[in-house]
């Protein structure tokens, strides 16, 4: 009877994936959405009149897409994936970032981490309140621009992101 009584509250006992557990559950951006993400930010900063690099990298930072217009300068692919490492390591846009760690500031010493690019253009990317890669755009003649490419960019793939 005592063997029925356990096996009847272990059934009876809904079964929940909590902290204890030993996975962590994940969504990171495809790269096929990622190249599609790129192409929208680079074609909508040409549409400007900007020759640009976009890098967007999945939710740790990893590249999983670069594209540099014809006449883009060589610093853009660097500069690129750091605002996108950036955006996805801090979880913020970097054209606040940039603020927030100006001399003076609490957060200046971040400007001495050696992949941190606190300048304009790069933006986390988000689905169901949850960070799955970011973009980072470089190449405008301001951050302001780089971050408006690069929400266009996001912007491209909505329908996506939010089928994840």
């Amino acid at each position: 009877m005592k063997k029925l009584l356990t096996a009847a509250l272990f059934f009876a006992t809904p079964l929940y994936a909590g902290a204890d557990d030993a996975f962590v559950e994940f969504k990171v951006v495809k790269p096929e959405v990622a190249i599609k993400m790129a192409v929208a930010a680079m074609e909508h900063c040409r549409a400007g009149g900007y020759m640009v690099g976009v890098s967007v990298v999945d939710r740790f930072g990893v590249t999983q897409a670069f594209v540099r217009d014809r006449f883009a300068g060589p610093h853009v692919e660097e500069t690129a994936r750091r605002k996108a490492w950036t955006s996805v390591s801090f979880r913020t846009d970097t054209l606040s970032f940039s603020e927030t760690t100006q001399a003076g500031k609490e957060a200046y010493g971040i400007r001495f981490i050696s992949q941190a690019l606190p300048l304009g253009g790069g933006v986390p990317v988000e689905a169901e309140g949850s960070i799955v890669g970011g973009i980072g755009v470089s190449g405008a003649p301001g951050g302001d621009i780089d971050d408006a490419c690069a929400r266009a960019g996001i912007a491209a793939v909505e329908d996506e992101l939010q089928g994840f």
